[in-house]
């Protein structure tokens, strides 16, 4: 139903809401004036548009240049898409576009989404855009570490061949160690790296091989970063007394990942509650009662 039959009528409505561009008239709808008005107001009123207006580079540049700070769901608004077919194949419209909002590289032509210039903007604006970007860009080593080196969970986005990349592995993981879940078993094996990712964080150490994960030194590197990472160590290494002391000195209740034995010793549950009142929950109940008066607050501790 066209409410808006007045072109006066139109212009006052649409500046207000950009949307009311569907209630106007066909012919309004194909009225430049009046579109302009509205996409300026809101850049997704261009699906509203005459298919001539679609088509029309100032009215598409206008409508993705809208000002994004005002969207509330500005990673799922997309104006490009309302564009014609040939605009979205536009360099200067979709670089215009991107440099916006990410999300817009989704609707461009894939000429353009092969475009480096193009992806590299996209992922300025959000690491995200590299699951959009060509097959051909996604083994692109400088727009993989781009997108990287703003947020890890990139990487696996990357191609087959960058996942194997030491430099692009590190770069991942140094912003989010979770990364190494999508590294290569060869890297997940591969002791210097693990070393080197679990430096950069401890949340790399769960997705090392079996064989790492029960190596004392790649342990010893983890639990020092984060005493959490003592649960993903083998049962031989929740087992060893030095590995054990290292990571309740971390932090005090990574004793429950101990063993039963170290969960048993007098000197892993001292360091451990010294560092952490409540990690006496987790000793046995032999040792609470050795070591019943010997802190100075009890009630934190058997309460």
């Amino acid at each position: 139903m066209r409410i808006y039959n007045d072109k006066e009528k139109a212009i006052a409505a649409v500046k207000e809401n950009g949307d009311k561009l569907e209630y106007a008239s066909d012919e309004l709808r194909n009225d430049k004036e009046v579109v302009l008005y509205a996409v300026k107001q809101d850049g997704k009123a261009l699906q509203y548009a005459s298919d001539k207006l679609k088509n029309d580079k100032e009215v598409v540049l206008v409508a993705v240049n809208r000002d994004y700070e005002k969207v509330i769901d500005h990673y799922n608004y997309s104006v490009l898409k309302w564009a014609s077919w040939e605009l979205r194949n536009d360099k200067e419209v979709v670089l215009a576009a991107v440099k916006n909002n990410f999300y817009e590289l989704e609707f461009a032509s894939d000429d353009l989404r092969n475009d480096k210039e193009i992806v590299l903007a996209a992922v300025k604006d959000s690491f995200w855009a590299l699951q959009d970007a060509s097959d051909k860009l996604k083994n692109d080593k400088e727009v993989v570490l781009a997108a990287v080196k703003q947020n890890g969970e990139a990487y696996k986005y990357a191609s087959d061949n960058l996942k194997k990349d030491e430099e692009v592995i590190i770069a991942a993981i140094k912003d989010y160690g979770k990364a190494f879940y999508y590294a290569s078993d060869d890297l997940r094996n591969d002791k210097d790296l693990v070393l080197a990712a679990v430096k950069q964080d401890s949340n790399a150490f769960q997705y090392a091989s079996d064989d790492l994960r029960n190596d004392k030194e790649v342990v010893l590197a983890a639990v020092k970063k984060s005493g959490f990472a003592l649960q993903y160590a083998s049962d031989d290494l929740r087992n060893d007394k030095e590995v054990v002391l290292a990571a309740v000195k971390e932090y005090g209740t990574t004793i429950r990942y101990a063993s039963a034995e170290l969960r048993n010793n007098q000197d892993v549950v001292i360091a451990a509650v010294n560092n952490h009142p409540y990690a006496i929950h987790y000793a046995s109940e032999g040792i609470k009662k050795t070591l019943r008066g010997f802190f100075s607050n009890e009630s934190i501790y058997y309460d």
